[in-house]
């Protein structure tokens, strides 16, 4: 940053008169607050009263609401927890050590500074220069508390970067605010460069070469193409964009699936790319039009993972972090990124996705995305069940419908290549909705260092809707981040007809046992009138306790005659729930077990709530087979259904009938086939 008044001059007028052409057209056109107010009334409001809590020191931060960091704030302290971490520096600061530091989870979602943005939103929306007076009051407290290279808050470059960006998004915000000096400005951009500097010497190329290379290297990208005048500009813009162009082939299968096997690391490396190529379009920047296939295709896979309800499945890791704007919103709500994306990409089906206009595509875009994104006729894909081979996710769907029925089949790796640290060993897990309700469901994430047995359980086989053998884990935990195996899925087999979806897939996780035991897991999705069968089949030679379980959201499971199993929701609806096999089988439900830990699920980071997981099971000679019929009923007081398992010689299910139905399944080793008299 040049020192010499003449030069600082200088460059704060080319800030003041170029950088509105060179950053995102909704930040810096004059009107997008009124089509604020105008397409997104209720979204405004959010914000606004985002905003007056954030004056007041008040924050809703990941799954924690109203928490407060103190007056001044304290931005070393960990409110949740009570732990505050030192000014040491940074590479002296483990931030996983919860003992020392709390969750830096929660510290760092606050030094993102996000807020800001929120508050610059609501200054662009009243004109109100307490906002202003706030964001200027942070910028010059937080730099005295958190000197360069000192404090978790620089240990970790990917936050770095993500403060560098808010920062950007808030000078544009507030640039004609009488409030904002140029001494503030000059300020600010000094702290920008410190950040960039910082990023370019420890970017993530051996620790986590994941979100935290391409993020940082978004952050390099803006401070780059924003402030041309600082003397590393240039290389900074360049270094971002070719580490933005090299990864997404690293990262993203052929298919389109994210390598860290995680739906909520896919959606924040979507952001990532949608942010870089508006800002490259706003710059003139030429990119590849590998990035733009590839990042339809991340897209795609989105789009088929989508629940009927339109909310995103949760598959891996999740933490709720995401890119700006922030607009309050659930974290498994993707309106937002669709929205964007039909526009940018005059895509139909994507502008269904988004179920209308919103306001994260206003701010990135500009006003005149309101008319593009109208002008697209809103229509969902043509193909309703999709298998993406390669990055191991199978989908089965009634159709489109808000009231579909639908299954993920999760058939990939246990998470990216450097070991893995936002997958979970879910390998052959299912996720289904009926009736466009979620019913067997992920368990989702919970924290990442604060409780190391709660981490350990959400992201273990037995919270997941799979198998579990002697009741281990497909692999073990080696800390928060790591796993010491990394078994491999694949898909046999996926079939897709007008009557019926059939998949088969297999896993190794269970190979390292004494006796070698493979897991294979065969669904069938029968279209008419509507229900899965699940094939289990443990392979081995040994005596082994076998378990297939399915986590239910939070609703409630009652036995009825026959074995069967009912889960009642919303609206009388529900789903039945039956396991047949040659040998006896243990059904048990546990809800918010804390011995053994079993029958949670956690709507959001650092939030969990009881949830009944059912479970199959028998100590048994393998082979063993055990087939599970998960059949949706649209009345609570519908009756089970007659259901009788064809055996094969060894007395193993190797179908089904249904006698009020005159339908019947039938499976062998390799067939599957679907009578209907």
């Amino acid at each position: 940053m040049p020192r010499a008044p003449a030069a600082r001059e200088r460059l704060l007028g080319r800030l003041y008169a170029e950088a509105p052409a060179r950053f995102f057209a909704g930040c810096t056109d004059e009107t997008t607050a009124a089509e604020f107010a105008k397409c997104a009334p209720q979204a405004r409001e959010r914000v606004l009263a985002s905003a007056e809590a954030a004056c007041l020191g008040r924050f809703d931060l990941l799954g924690y609401r109203d928490l407060c960091f103190g007056d001044p704030v304290d931005w070393l302290l960990d409110p949740v927890s009570g732990r505050r971490s030192s000014l040491a520096h940074w590479s002296a600061i483990d931030p996983t050590d919860f003992g020392a530091v709390g969750d830096c989870k929660v510290i760092w979602e606050l030094n993102r500074h996000q807020f800001l943005v929120t508050l610059g939103m609501a200054y662009r929306a009243t004109g109100d220069e307490r906002y202003a007076d706030a964001f200027t009051g942070v910028v010059r407290e937080w730099g005295r508390a958190n000197p360069p290279g000192r404090g978790i808050n620089w240990a970790s470059s990917l936050e770095v970067s993500l403060r560098l960006m808010s920062w950007c998004w808030a000078l544009s915000l507030f640039h004609k605010s009488p409030r904002v000096t140029p001494d503030t400005v000059a300020d600010v951009v000094a702290q920008l460069a410190n950040h960039a500097a910082h990023v370019e010497r420890y970017l993530s190329h051996h620790f986590s070469p994941n979100t935290h290379l391409t993020g940082e290297a978004l952050g390099l990208f803006h401070a780059g193409v924003l402030f041309p005048e600082l003397k590393s500009a240039a290389r900074w813009r360049a270094l971002g964009q070719a580490i933005l162009e090299q990864e997404i082939s690293r990262q993203v299968a052929s298919d389109g699936v994210y390598f860290e096997q995680s739906t909520g690391y896919q959606r924040y490396t979507i952001e990532i790319y949608l942010h870089y190529l508006v800002l490259a379009g706003r710059n003139g920047v030429a990119v590849s039009k590998a990035v733009g296939d590839s990042l339809q295709r991340m897209l795609d896979v989105l789009l088929a993972l989508r629940r009927p309800d339109g909310g995103l499945p949760a598959i891996g890791d999740a933490d709720g972090g995401g890119l700006l704007p922030r607009v309050p919103r659930g974290r498994d709500d993707v309106r937002g990124v669709f929205a964007t994306a039909a526009v940018v990409f005059e895509r139909s089906d994507y502008a269904w996705a988004a179920e209308g206009m919103q306001p994260e595509a206003l701010w990135l875009l500009g006003p005149t995305a309101v008319a593009a994104f109208g002008a697209l006729r809103r229509v969902p894909p043509a193909r309703p069940s999709r298998a993406f081979p390669t990055g191991g996710y199978v989908v089965m769907r009634s159709g489109w419908r808000s009231d579909a029925h639908h299954l993920v089949l999760d058939v990939g790796p246990l998470g990216g290549p450097d070991g893995a640290p936002h997958g979970h060993a879910d390998l052959l897990s299912v996720q289904v909705s009926a009736f466009g309700e979620p019913w067997i469901v992920d368990p989702g994430t919970y924290c990442y260092c604060a409780d190391r047995d709660f981490r350990d359980y959400f992201r273990g086989s037995g919270a997941h809707a799979t198998a579990q053998v002697d009741g281990q884990g497909q692999a073990e935990p080696a800390g928060p981040f790591a796993w010491h195996q990394r078994p491999q899925a694949r898909l046999r087999r996926f079939v897709s007809t007008p009557e019926f979806d059939f998949a088969d897939g297999s896993h190794d996780g269970y190979r390292r046992l004494a006796d070698p035991v493979v897991h294979r897991r065969r669904v069938a999705f029968v279209r008419s009138p509507g229900y899965w069968v699940l094939v289990d089949d443990l392979i081995g030679s040994s005596e082994h306790d076998v378990r297939v379980r399915f986590p239910l959201a939070p609703v409630e499971v009652s036995a009825e005659p026959g074995g069967w199993l009912r889960a009642a929701g919303r609206g009388g609806r529900g789903l039945l729930l039956r396991a047949f096999a040659r040998v006896p089988l243990q059904t048990r439900v546990a809800t918010g077990s804390r011995l053994p830990l079993e029958g949670w699920v956690s709507p959001d980071y650092g939030q969990r709530v009881p949830a009944p997981v059912v479970s199959f099971g028998s100590v048994s000679q393998l082979p063993l087979r055990i087939v599970t019929l998960l059949l949706p009923v649209a009345h609570r007081g519908q009756p089970v259904p007659q259901v009788r398992p064809w055996l094969d010689a060894d007395g193993d299910p190797c179908g089904l009938s249904f006698g009020s139905r005159q339908q019947s399944l039938r499976f062998g080793s390799d067939a599957f086939s679907l009578e209907v008299p």
